[in-house]
């Protein structure tokens, strides 16, 4: 009996072993190709900006007409007013996604207040297509929230049975926020982060129709990107193939002492694994692929190639784009 069980263990560890070895072969390292262009600035013309203002969470995508849209969080304004958190979005377009300097088109959403929305609260939208409709997420400091358009551009908040905007949330103080979507196996995967007790991590949830959405569970968390209140930034998350997923978390914009415009290098650590809802908590040795010296990074797929966009580096003063690639660990 006791030689059959030493079989069965030695089989059961031979399984794992080839199991990790056949995972480890299809890893793949995204890597940033070329030079970055710089599609979006620090935009002045709107009447909270303020010398220290930010660009900061963003998205990209394209509209109906074709024209490609950018929406960021502006921060370190003067929006919510004195007790308020600083923040609105601000729009641009451009007619191509490698073109440069992107026409400004001013203020493209304020927070409201009527709707359960902090003042000046407004966070890192984030903008699908599902059929003919354009469903944008974002954070309102507290809750994810949702609104839809059928342009690509001019979208409405949609208002909850409560009469409010605010959809799920990790709780009061937890400052829910960052969240992006990705369709796989029929459902929608919602990751997002906030900070319990400060400390940060990634959550997930899915749904089918935006409206119904399952409980949250933690799928990223701690490890050598620390568990600091902003050590799981902006997650995103890139599918690749039938079942190879990655995860990109943002740890810093880049540290400073006293002058804002003259950062260090920004960090972003990128995890590998095959089941959408799980990329390690304390377990770099399994999920843990690289980093890239990037912060809020969107991975844009768009004819046939993969493109990285982010923040500028250094003095977070406008959002850039360059082509991403993927290669063999």
């Amino acid at each position: 009996m006791e030689y059959i069980s030493r079989i069965l263990i030695s089989v059961f560890v031979l399984g794992i072993i080839t199991h990790t070895a056949n995972a480890s072969e299809s890893i793949l390292v995204p890597q940033i190709e070329g030079e970055w262009w710089q599609v979006a600035g620090n935009p002045m013309d709107h009447k909270y900006a303020t010398e220290r203002q930010e660009p900061v969470d963003f998205a990209v995508w394209q509209a109906a007409d074709g024209m490609w849209q950018l929406w960021s969080c502006i921060r370190s304004t003067t929006a919510g007013g004195k007790n308020g958190k600083t923040r609105f979005f601000y729009r641009w377009e451009g007619q191509n996604l490698t073109g440069t300097d992107w026409k400004p088109m001013g203020i493209a959403m304020e927070a409201n207040p009527s709707l359960g929305e902090t003042p000046g609260g407004l966070q890192a939208p984030h903008v699908v297509k599902a059929g003919d409709t354009y469903h944008m997420f974002y954070g309102d400091w507290v809750n994810i929230c949702h609104a839809t358009s059928k342009d690509g551009k001019n979208f409405t908040r949609v208002i909850q049975a409560n009469g409010k905007t605010g959809m799920f949330t990790e709780g009061p103080g937890n400052n829910t926020r960052d969240v992006m979507l990705l369709p796989h196996a029929g459902k929608w995967f919602a990751y997002y982060t906030a900070y319990p007790n400060q400390q940060g991590m990634v959550y997930v949830r899915t749904t089918e129709d935006f409206k119904d959405w399952s409980l949250s569970s933690v799928a990223a968390f701690g490890g050598q990107a620390g568990t600091n209140a902003y050590s799981s930034e902006c997650p995103h998350v890139v599918k690749l193939g039938d079942g190879d997923f990655y995860l990109f978390k943002t740890q810093t914009y880049g540290p400073f002492k006293g002058d804002i415009r003259k950062r260090g290098a920004p960090q972003t650590s990128i995890y590998y694994s095959n089941d959408p809802t799980m990329f390690g908590i304390n377990q770099d040795e399994r999920y843990f692929v690289c980093t890239l010296p990037v912060a809020a990074p969107e991975i844009i797929y768009y004819k046939d190639r993969y493109y990285i966009a982010a923040l500028n580096e250094g003095a977070l003063d406008g959002i850039r784009i360059a082509k991403l690639t993927w290669a063999k660990k």
